[in-house]
């Protein structure tokens, strides 16, 4: 968050110089190091909220430092970025092997990453995990799964079951969102114009006050992008802040994340009390979806959280139920029926599909879901 101390320890004075100007922008206080036996002193002294290290040091590797971080009780749990120049794997695993928490190649591609990353270590440590509103995120692996359809409607329905809880949803879809255009927003507030706000005015009171209420969904909403020129200009190191904020005004937190999986993305997910993970029956869909599963994995992702979602609306061909269950190693949690035109009839309407079709099949399933997700998300969160 913005307002923290964090500790910049590279042996290039240009790199270290251009990387604190960066987080002095973002707000915080920075602190410099040009070895990493200066580095040491500092994280015991100064007592840093998070430190951004070259593993590529004059003394010591990051590898060193990080242990040494590690087996000291002032800076046992405080959380490391590695920012190298070595993008080999081998490197990548030694370093996170040794204790950083994230591990980051330098380019100019990575500055927006490093900053979202810093942003979400410092508003994701596990008391803040645990505290606040359940998080329910919503990914597919592959365009046209309905991901953005079914996050909307998934929100009326939780907001159907929980009546008195506060419910938001957050379009994080980029360059263009999606949810606007399904509950029919129409403002220009939005996540891009949000994020441009100082930390100082984005407060949990602000966010559970000045984000609109969709009456006929009964969420409160954060618009996505409206176009790729606003998408452009978001402050992608605010929407850890912001998401922390948000779970801090709600009882429950829904992020639409389409198929935007990256450095960005990435954090929000391993944070998830839940995962709908979207996709469809053709063959395409599900091996991208494979795929996306066992990076998840990789980096942690187990399956008790994951809730997956196979959404038959576009059509009834593709594979079997069975046969994907098969292909990706995890069951299905529900099937969403093939419901022709209707879904898109609902969503050109601005309406829930449970308001415009309230005895078709799929909105009992719609409603029978939202409420094995909420079970599911306090399960993870007590357990």
């Amino acid at each position: 968050m913005a307002g923290s101390t964090i500790l910049v320890v590279d042996g290039d004075l240009a790199s270290r110089n251009y990387i604190a100007t960066l987080l002095e922008k973002e707000g915080h206080r920075v602190l410099q190091a040009a070895s990493g036996k200066e580095g040491l002193i500092f994280a015991w002294r100064d007592h840093p909220d998070i430190i951004v290290a070259d593993p590529n040091l004059p003394d010591l590797t990051g590898e060193e430092l990080a242990a040494r971080l590690r087996s000291d009780s002032r800076t046992s749990k405080l959380a490391l970025v590695a920012l190298s120049r070595d993008p080999s794997p081998a490197r990548q695993k030694s370093c996170t092997d040794a204790g950083f928490n994230e591990y980051l190649v330098k380019s100019a591609q990575a500055i927006p990453v490093l900053l979202s990353t810093v942003s979400m270590l410092l508003a994701g440590e596990q008391a803040a995990v645990k505290a606040g509103g359940l998080l329910i995120v919503f990914l597919s692996a592959k365009g046209g799964t309905g991901t953005s359809s079914l996050c909307a409607n998934f929100g009326r329905s939780i907001a159907d079951h929980q009546p008195d809880a506060r419910v938001v949803v957050c379009d994080l879809v980029l360059p263009i969102g999606s949810i606007a255009g399904i509950v029919g927003y129409r403002d220009e507030q939005n996540l891009v114009t949000v994020a441009a706000l100082p930390s100082s005015e984005t407060t949990p009171g602000f966010l559970q006050s000045r984000l609109p209420l969709m009456e006929e969904w009964r969420f409160h909403v954060l618009a996505g992008s409206p176009d790729p020129q606003h998408a452009n200009e978001l402050a992608v190191g605010r929407i850890g802040e912001l998401v922390s904020g948000l779970k801090s005004a709600y009882d429950f937190v829904l992020l639409d994340l389409g198929r935007s999986l990256s450095r960005i993305s990435l954090p929000l997910i391993e944070h998830a009390d839940v995962v709908a993970l979207i996709l469809g029956a053709d063959m395409s869909t599900v091996s991208l979806t494979r795929i996306l599963w066992d990076y998840l994995q990789s980096k942690g992702l187990q399956a008790a959280s994951m809730f997956p979602i196979l959404n038959r609306a576009v059509g009834l061909e593709g594979l079997t139920k069975a046969e994907i269950e098969q292909m990706l190693g995890i069951a299905i949690k529900t099937s969403v029926p093939y419901l022709g035109g209707n879904f898109s009839m609902a969503n050109n309407q601005h309406l829930p599909y449970s308001v415009k079709f309230p005895r078709d099949t799929a909105s009992i399933v719609l409603k029978d879901t939202s409420q094995q997700m909420i079970d599911l998300a306090r399960r993870q969160r007590t357990g």
